[in-house]
């Protein structure tokens, strides 16, 4: 399939006809102009991805002053938008001098035919690496932006909580990689995104990943992304996490569920602090800000030989635990308030309020999905409640947990209960389980997967 468009500035007619015969085949669209002077207004109208540039248009003149002169022009008008330089006069010079101002490559007169289409679809690919880069630097201004209005996070008054929050505060100043631990629905995320806000690359990209939720076959892929032909369905080059990240902080939840043999290659990374695309041997730098999260013990797991030791070093710079909600009910209250508040905004319910005796009720709870449970109830009381009144009543709990009969053994032997229990309510219809769950769908599968659900 054709894709792109390109902009060839050449002021020898037959070069441009015989560059169109030929690009016309690779090429969505293929513009010609005879002289730079109009370049700029061109570029405006055509929006091209790549511009191929001749050097020299002047009678007698080829010192290749013209072309670093148009060269500088495009990059104030476009500085993303790739430049090949074209000449009859190599000069090694000539082409280090044009690189360093910011052309992405320099092509020889005459040229061979598959050689020019390589080195214009390359620089077509790093067009759209870099569309995809800025679309998500973007898009992640509009989220800070949003989560400035509103920030998504209550601390409590429990005293586990405030010393949480002042060394949440200490640590967010630094490059410290930080290691979140807690159980399912503590808000590791919501945590690491407080992290983020605070550090000095808030202004820079926050790039999330769940771990849990990459296969093996896709994870250098999705990690470090892949070169045009490095596998079957690379159809263009692909920008990897990392380096979407590069400059900002990347988060890697669930971190506790990568295989054995991913660790190897994660650790590389961050001790090299560079990563390569899969089909390609030339590394890229990377500078990164490093946050993970997982509700496994990773201690526990590396005297079992699961996790890496070396890698668990790497990524516990500093180890922030979330606490349980069970552990600091006098929290309840506070955070009930407050996802009221949330959810009477936002489904357009004025004055709702609790009573006494519902408040009573949300503390006595164990709520073993913690704090993402108590948000899902709160969102589905709003929802259902018929005055501005939520009665004890209101509150949809698990009666064998209400009851006092905690679900048993290990960590593990909860979720797996717990997923067990959502799979019956739900008939096993997966996007409701993963919905009441508050996870993704993939995830859900995972965990399936884990405790041979599937």
């Amino acid at each position: 399939m054709k894709k792109g468009n390109i902009l060839i500035v050449d002021d020898n007619k037959n070069v441009l006809t015989a560059l169109r015969i030929l690009l016309e085949n690779y090429f969505a669209n293929v513009t010609l102009l005879s002289s730079p002077k109009n370049i700029q207004s061109v570029i405006h109208e055509v929006n091209p991805d790549i511009v191929l540039l001749d050097m020299n248009f002047s009678a007698g003149i080829n010192t290749g002053n013209e072309g670093l002169y148009w060269l500088s022009e495009i990059k104030k008008q476009d500085a993303d938008l790739p430049v090949v330089l074209f000449t009859a006069y190599a000069d090694i010079d000539l082409a280090v001098k044009a690189l360093k101002q910011g052309a992405s490559d320099f092509v020889v007169k005459p040229w061979d035919n598959a050689r020019l289409v390589a080195t214009l679809q390359s620089a077509y690919a790093l067009r759209e690496s870099r569309k995809e880069v800025k679309q998500l630097r973007e898009k992640q201004t509009v989220l800070q932006g949003e989560l400035n209005k509103e920030r998504d996070i209550c601390w409590g008054v429990s005293k586990a909580m405030q010393e949480l929050q002042r060394l949440i505060q200490k640590v967010a100043l630094t490059d410290a990689n930080i290691l979140i631990t807690g159980e399912n629905g503590t808000g590791k995320e919501v945590i690491a995104r407080e992290i983020y806000r605070l550090s000095p690359r808030s202004k820079e990209v926050l790039i999330t990943v769940d771990m849990g939720a990459i296969t093996e076959s896709l994870f250098e892929s999705e990690l470090f992304g892949h070169v045009k032909g490095s596998f079957t369905d690379a159809k263009t080059d692909r920008t990897g996490k990392f380096e979407a990240a590069n400059h900002g902080t990347l988060f890697l939840d669930e971190i506790g569920n990568l295989s054995y043999p991913l660790q190897a290659k994660i650790l590389n990374a961050l001790q090299s602090r560079t990563i390569t695309k899969v089909g390609d041997n030339k590394p890229i730098t990377i500078d990164i800000r490093l946050i993970s999260a997982t509700n496994r013990n990773l201690q526990e797991s590396v005297r079992k030989g699961e996790f890496r030791e070396d890698l668990l070093y790497r990524i516990n710079t500093i180890h922030v635990e979330i606490p349980s909600l069970r552990e600091r009910k006098e929290d309840i209250p506070m955070l009930a308030e407050f996802f009221l508040k949330k959810y009477a905004r936002k489904y357009h319910k004025e004055n709702i309020h609790f009573t006494d005796e519902a408040i009573g009720k949300l503390k006595e709870y164990l709520w073993p999905g913690n704090i993402r449970e108590l948000q899902h109830t709160l969102e589905k009381a709003v929802i259902l409640s018929e005055t501005n009144v939520l009665q004890a009543g209101d509150f949809y709990l698990n009666q064998m947990v209400q009851s006092g009969i905690e679900l048993p053994g290990t960590l593990d032997e909860a979720e797996k209960r717990l997923i067990q229990n959502a799979l019956k309510r739900n008939s096993e219809n997966y996007s409701a389980v993963a919905a009441e769950l508050g996870i993704t769908r993939p995830t859900l599968y995972s965990k399936m997967k884990k405790y041979n659900l599937d």
